[in-house]
């Protein structure tokens, strides 16, 4: 495993601004990013990264709550319910934060590591952070959904 550079806001916003292609075929390399996704996002404190954000456009996102571990490949939200305003930052987009109106309730479908369809129903924290990262996988960052910018 190793840990892969994060692509930040303001020295590469161009590549953010992608967006991501489907994983066709879940591959080794395809796992291995997996693999190096979760090492560079604890690393990085985060509790949540798009493959975009490492340099790949590829639709894989990797999120960690209190949950849990989520790999989703492919994902797509399927439901949303309810509405949360809470703080939000980004490892792309280091130093910022803002107040987001995101769904309180998320229900999404992805491919696991194995290719199995599953499905995740959150709430709260879980629900922001899947909303967060297919955010990135389209090329859209939340400073884009910030209605109330923090200040130091």
């Amino acid at each position: 495993m190793a840990i892969l550079k994060i692509v930040k806001k303001g020295t590469d916003e161009e590549f953010l601004r992608k967006k991501s292609r489907p994983v066709e075929q879940i591959t080794p390399r395809i796992k291995t990013l997996l693999d190096d996704m979760i090492q560079t996002m604890r690393h990085a404190n985060g509790c949540g990264l798009a493959a975009v954000q490492v340099g790949v456009l590829r639709r894989v996102v990797v999120i960690e709550t209190p949950e849990g571990l989520f790999e989703l490949i492919n994902p797509r939200i399927i439901a949303t319910a309810g509405t949360q305003e809470s703080e939000e930052g980004c490892l792309s987009v280091p130093n910022e934060w803002g107040i987001t109106r995101r769904p309180m309730y998320v229900t999404a479908r992805a491919l696991n590591r194995d290719g199995e369809e599953y499905e995740i129903k959150a709430q709260g924290l879980l629900a922001k952070a899947i909303c967060h990262e297919l955010d990135h996988l389209d090329g859209i960052l939340y400073t884009d959904k910030v209605i109330k910018k923090i200040e130091d």
